[in-house]
């Protein structure tokens, strides 16, 4: 592979990196800005929430694009195959994400015009915020090929777990004191799962991270601690 090879094949690799940065910022703003949305009772800034998803959605068919392209090119081998696969996970990750902003958006969008019980909406901001930072984190571990970064990501996710669990048993009991407030109750607890489900996929993304870096996976069992499958049961089920 002569000298002008390289250098290209380096400039597509590093393309590949950069538009990965800026769906993840896409992703970033989208998550902040739905639950903005949801906190003002904004259905217009949901709207656009809403809307700038499809900003995340073209980038990802775009990296896709390339990725079949180089693939085929330039039949990578090793580390530079890592490369480009890490890459398409990541964005499927991140595509998910924007999905989930947007759900979070039409949740904000639906009630809107409802009164929000503020401890709920405070357990949420703490839940969004530990996932902004945790998804920050990982695309700059993905971006410096930090390892040790990634695995930090990876055994944080437990938080947003707990944080989860609790505005769960919250909601519940907010529902059990007043069937009026089922349906604000079931529209914040959807809206809560998904902020949950954003701390999966940036757990994905750390095992990605790991992976592209050391070559190997997380050798331990993913770390999870959401119990709400199980608070509806009894002791004997």
């Amino acid at each position: 592979m002569n000298t002008h090879t390289v250098t290209s094949y380096e400039a597509e690799l590093a393309l590949l990196d950069k538009k990965i940065a800026q769906m993840g910022g896409l992703a970033e703003r989208n998550l902040g800005q739905a639950f903005d949305a949801l906190q003002r009772r904004d259905p217009s800034l949901a709207d656009i929430v809403i809307v700038a998803d499809g900003s995340v959605d073209a980038l990802e068919q775009d990296i896709e694009d390339q990725v079949i392209q180089m693939i085929a090119r330039r039949q990578p081998l090793a580390d530079d195959l890592r490369h480009v696969i890490a890459a398409l996970r990541i964005t499927g990750d991140l595509e998910r994400i924007g999905d989930l902003a947007k759900n979070i958006a039409k949740r904000a969008r639906a009630i809107a015009d409802e009164p929000h019980p503020k401890p709920v909406i405070s357990g949420l901001g703490h839940m969004v915020e530990l996932a902004l930072n945790q998804l920050k984190m990982v695309l700059d571990a993905y971006a410096a090929r930090d390892a040790d970064r990634a695995l930090q990501v990876w055994h944080d996710d437990q938080q947003i777990d707990s944080m989860y669990n609790s505005l769960f048993r919250e909601l519940l009991t907010y529902m059990m004191e007043d069937p009026r407030n089922i349906g604000i109750s079931t529209h914040l607890l959807f809206g809560a799962k998904n902020l949950e489900r954003v701390g999966d996929h940036t757990t994905n993304i750390a095992e990605t991270v790991h992976y592209l870096v050391l070559g190997k996976s997380i050798p331990d069992d993913r770390p999870k601690s959401d119990r709400t499958s199980t608070t509806l049961m009894g002791h004997n089920d």
